[in-house]
C-alpha cells in the first residue's frame, strides 16, 4: 500500500527532482562566480545544464495532476499559474544571463540575480500550493529549499570534479567550497529530519516519532540512512580528498553522492506527497 501510494504521485516527485537540479545547480554557479576563480567554461556548461533541467521541470509542472488521491496533502490550484510562470521566468532569465555574461558582464550579473529571484519564487509558490496552511507552507518551503541546495549542489560539484580531470592545474578552492557547502546542507537536513520526526510535522498529523514505525517506516529509515547519514560521511570525505588534490577520488565520491542524494530526494518527496510526512 505504501509503495503504491508513492507511485501514484510520481509526477510531483519528478517535479521536485528536476526543479532541485535546475535551481540548485544554477545557485551553485552564482556562488562560485562570486567566491572563487572557477573557469568560465565550467560555469557556462553548468548553467546550460541548469537551463535544460529547468525546461524539463517546466514541462513537468504543466503535467501535474489536480489531485493526490488518498494523500493527506491538499492542493491549492490558485498557485499553479504563478509557479508555472516563475519557472518560465527562471529559464528565460538564465538563458538571457548566459548570453549577456559574454557580451556585457555587468548586465549579466543583474540578470543572474533576477533569475535567482525567479527560482526562489518558484519554491515559494510550490510551498503555498502544497503546504496546506501557514505553518505547513513554511515547513515545506524549508524542505524544498534544502533538497534543492543538496541535489543541485552535488550535481554542480560532480561536474566540477570532472573539470579538474581535464584541467589539472585548476585551484582546489572551488571544489572545496562546494563540498563544504554540500556537507553543511546535508547536516542541516539531518537536523531538520529529527526535528520534524520529533514533532510529527506534515499534513499527515502523526504523533512524535510515529514516522519511524508503521507502514512508512522502511522509507523513512531509508531516507535517513541512505539519503542523509551516508551522503554526509561521503561529503566529508570529498572535502578531505579535494584538500589533498586527489581530484579523481573526490570526483568518485561525488558521483556516489549524486546517486544517494537523488535517492534521498525521491524518498523525501514521495513521503511528503504520498504520506504527508516531512522527513
Amino acid at each position: 500500500m505504501a509503495a503504491n501510494q508513492i507511485a501514484t504521485n510520481l509526477a510531483f516527485i519528478n517535479w521536485t527532482v528536476l526543479t532541485g537540479l535546475a535551481l540548485g545547480s544554477y545557485a551553485s554557479v552564482i556562488l562560485l562566480r562570486r567566491r572563487t576563480s572557477a573557469t568560465s567554461g565550467y560555469l557556462g556548461f553548468t548553467t546550460a545544464c541548469a537551463i535544460g533541467f529547468g525546461i524539463l521541470a517546466w514541462l513537468s509542472d504543466g503535467a501535474l495532476p489536480a489531485t493526490l488521491g488518498a494523500s493527506p496533502v491538499v492542493l491549492d490550484p490558485a498557485w499553479d499559474g504563478p509557479r508555472h510562470s516563475a519557472l518560465v521566468a527562471f529559464c528565460a532569465l538564465a538563458v538571457i544571463g548566459l548570453v549577456a555574461r559574454r557580451l556585457r558582464p555587468a548586465a549579466g550579473t543583474l540578470i543572474e540575480w533576477a533569475a535567482i529571484a525567479a527560482a526562489a519564487a518558484t519554491l515559494v509558490f510550490g510551498a503555498l500550493a502544497w503546504g496546506g496552511g501557514p505553518m505547513g507552507t513554511v515547513s515545506l518551503l524549508t524542505q524544498l529549499a534544502v533538497v534543492t541546495a543538496a541535489i543541485g549542489g552535488v550535481f554542480a560539484a560532480m561536474i566540477l570534479g570532472h573539470w579538474y580531470l581535464v584541467t589539472p592545474k585548476l585551484p582546489e578552492a572551488p571544489l572545496i567550497l562546494l563540498a563544504r557547502g554540500l556537507t553543511a546542507v546535508i547536516a542541516l537536513q539531518l537536523v531538520l529530519f529529527w526535528a520534524w520526526v520529533a514533532t510529527g510535522a506534515g499534513p499527515a498529523d502523526v504523533g512524535p516519532f510515529a514516522a519511524l514505525g508503521g507502514q512508512w517506516a522502511l522509507y523513512v529509515w531509508l531516507r535517513l540512512i541512505v539519503g542523509l547519514v551516508f551522503p554526509l560521511i561521503v561529503s566529508w570525505a570529498a572535502i578531505q580528498t579535494a584538500r589533498t588534490r586527489s581530484m579523481e577520488s573526490a570526483t568518485g565520491l561525488l558521483y556516489i553522492n549524486v546517486g544517494t542524494i537523488a535517492a534521498g530526494t525521491i524518498l523525501a518527496a514521495g513521503l511528503y506527497f504520498g504520506a504527508g510526512l516531512l522527513v
